[in-house]
């Protein structure tokens, strides 16, 4: 049984207990809440920076014992300042929120792009154990920037899985988009279902093949998100709101959306602004 609302919006401290740094730009921090403890892959929490801001961000391991990962892009200076801090410093957590992955049976595929593969991890975690085979591919622009490399090997060791890595400058794996593999392997193996995250335009390429060779999709998609409860309106896609009907939206209601999806979003003065 769900958690009662009024405790997943209630912001908590929690305690860094350990910071690792994935990359250059990318750092996974991991606490221990009880209640992401028991969050889905796919939903997200609201970090809450002391002094500067509350952001959302997607849950990158999920433990039932309530050790719990978030792996931050620095990609502004909210992101900036919660990548300064280190084992032992504090943040605010609210959540877990939304709609997350509803894992599937059979042949299925994984695509991340760039650091959109943290919140895939737990979602395989889970696929693993229920599926029949797994693929995941990982996009990303040079070696430097790819992740959880070792997690993913010794997740898939003993089970049927394949795994593409993908760089835009050949440095390693494959040199090109990932996309570009999706369509190859679309083209030779039926799966039953697709999970996405990653750019914007990358997953609507992704819903675009899905879509051609009739096979469902889930999406997870990032946007301004303020309340987190779908009130204030500012992650909203058509007459969807990321917060409460996402972040994950199946390839039914992505159809709903498809003509903002990959193309613009809101800014915070609600502005469209170009993707």
């Amino acid at each position: 049984m769900p958690p009662a609302f009024g405790s997943v919006n209630r912001m908590r401290i929690a305690e860094i207990v350990d910071a690792k740094k994935e990359n250059g730009d990318v750092k996974t921090f991991t606490f221990v809440d009880k209640l992401c403890g028991k969050a889905e892959p796919g939903q997200f929490v609201m970090v809450w920076i002391p002094g500067v801001d509350e952001i959302p961000m997607s849950l990158s391991a999920i433990a039932a014992e309530g050790l719990t990962s978030i792996t931050v892009h620095e990609v502004g200076d909210a992101s900036r300042l919660l990548n300064q801090k280190e084992t032992g410093d504090q943040i605010g957590i609210r959540g877990p929120f939304g709609n997350g992955f509803v894992p599937a049976e059979g042949n299925v595929m994984v695509v991340g792009g760039g650091t959109g593969l943290a919140p895939l991890m737990p979602l395989t975690e889970k696929l693993v154990k229920v599926t029949d085979k797994v693929t995941v591919m990982s996009g990303v622009k040079c070696r430097d920037n790819l992740l959880f490399l070792d997690r993913i090997d010794k997740l898939l060791s003993a089970v049927d899985s394949e795994t593409v890595f993908t760089t835009e400058d050949g440095s390693y794996g494959i040199e090109c988009v990932v996309t570009d593999q999706v369509k190859q392997k679309l083209k030779k193996e039926r799966f039953d279902m697709i999970y996405t995250c990653g750019p914007e335009q990358m997953m609507y390429s992704m819903f675009l093949l899905a879509e051609q060779h009739k096979v469902p999709l889930q999406a997870s998609l990032e946007r301004i998100m303020r309340c987190a409860i779908g009130l204030c309106g500012s992650c909203q896609i058509g007459k969807l709101r990321v917060c409460k009907d996402g972040p994950v939206l199946n390839s039914e209601q992505l159809r709903s959306v498809k003509e903002e999806f990959g193309k613009f979003q809101l800014e915070l003065t609600g502005k469209r602004v170009n993707l």
